[in-house]
């Protein structure tokens, strides 16, 4: 149990450092690494919660597929151009709204205690007795959101073929 309780805190310092270095550093390619680092977190914590197949798919897809797409479009656009250009559109009223928001939710967290973030117990009905978490996950993804998932792949169909088109018109 001790063990479990280290690996989540050192997992939820690898997320929490990954993603304020990935909107702190200045070069692309050291952000990108950056979220690699906060993504490796995310897939131990879906590890340390059982939940395998998620892990994998972490490591897998986010790691292995985006983030190396990340990488080489960070490498072919022209950064010395994009430094150039005005980096914000003057949002800051925005910002400082979210930042309020987010302020007094915290302090009404800190003035009720956290006994106020009781979660309750996850209800097990429903769930067939000796699936193992990835075959619930694929029953659940191919019944019941069947039609959003297959939504997801024509739009993500769509953006590949759209981008690939933009690319061959600048060449």
């Amino acid at each position: 149990m001790l063990i479990d309780t280290v690996l989540f805190y050192i997992f939820a310092v690898m997320v929490l450092i990954g993603a304020i270095l990935t909107i702190t550093r200045r070069s692309a390619v050291h952000s990108a690494i950056s979220l690699i680092v906060s993504l490796l977190g995310v897939a131990g914590l879906y590890l340390l919660q059982q939940a395998e197949f998620l892990f994998a798919v972490q490591i897998v897809l986010y790691i292995g597929g985006i983030m190396v797409l990340f990488l080489f479009v960070i490498m072919l656009v022209n950064l010395d151009q994009a430094a150039k250009e005005r980096q914000f559109s003057g949002g800051w009223m925005v910002a400082l709204i979210a930042i309020g928001a987010a302020g007094a939710g915290i302090g009404a967290l800190l003035w009720r205690g956290f006994g106020s973030l009781h979660i309750p117990a996850p209800v097990l009905e429903g769930t067939p007795a000796g699936l193992g978490n990835t075959e619930q996950v694929a029953d659940s993804l191919f019944s019941t959101y069947l039609l959003p998932f297959e939504i997801a792949s024509i739009l993500l169909l769509v953006a590949v073929v759209g981008s690939v088109i933009m690319a061959k018109k600048r060449i």
